[in-house]
This record gives C-alpha cells, structure tokens and sequence, in this order.
C-alpha cells in the first residue's frame, strides 16, 4: 500500500477511536485505558509511515528509454519470413491461385 494511501487510512482509524473514546464515561477505565492504547498505537504507525515516505518524496525523473531499434529483424527473422513465403507460393502454384492476388492462375498455351 502507498504511504499517502495508509496515512489516509490510520487517520480515518485515529478519528473513530477519538470518538469512541469522548463517548465513554471516565468510570468505564478499563475499556477507556484499552481504546486509548489503541490510539497511541495508531499514532506510533502514523509517524512511522511518515518517515518511510519521507525518502521517496525526492521521486528521480523516470528514467528515459533507450533508443531501440523498431522494425528491424534479425538475420534469423529474415530467413523464417522467407521460408514461409516460399512455403506459401509453392502452396498456392499447387493450388493453381496467385500467391499475391488470390485470384486464380491464367492458363497460357
């Protein structure tokens, strides 16, 4: 979870236990004592989220991309796309279509 998303969170939560805490009468101690704890411990994590966070406030510049190299083929690539060019224009002559019109072939005398 993102630190200013948990900071959110534990502020809601500390904001809850304050009013549960002004509902109980001071006779009820021993709940009041364990709901303050509560609270203490809400605001220990508070501060401890805020210091995590602090470092990586100072966020670096994302980082840019390498110029790659688009729409080049290796050699390797280059020989497969030639095979299967030639697979498939020894399929369609079979076939007696055109390769690159799919129209069927002209016979000559």
């Amino acid at each position: 979870m993102k630190a200013k998303k948990a900071l959110k969170r534990l502020n809601r939560v500390e904001a809850l236990l304050s009013n549960v805490i002004d509902q109980y009468a001071v006779t009820e101690s021993d709940l009041r004592e364990l709901l303050d704890n509560a609270k203490a411990s809400v605001v220990r994590a508070k501060e401890t989220v805020n210091v995590k966070a602090s470092p990586s406030a100072a966020k670096k510049p994302p980082a840019k991309a390498k110029n790659s190299k688009k729409g080049r083929l290796s050699a390797e690539g280059r020989k497969k796309l030639s095979l299967a060019a030639k697979k498939r224009w020894a399929i369609a002559k079979r076939k007696g279509i055109s390769a690159v019109t799919g129209r069927p072939l002209s016979k000559t005398a």
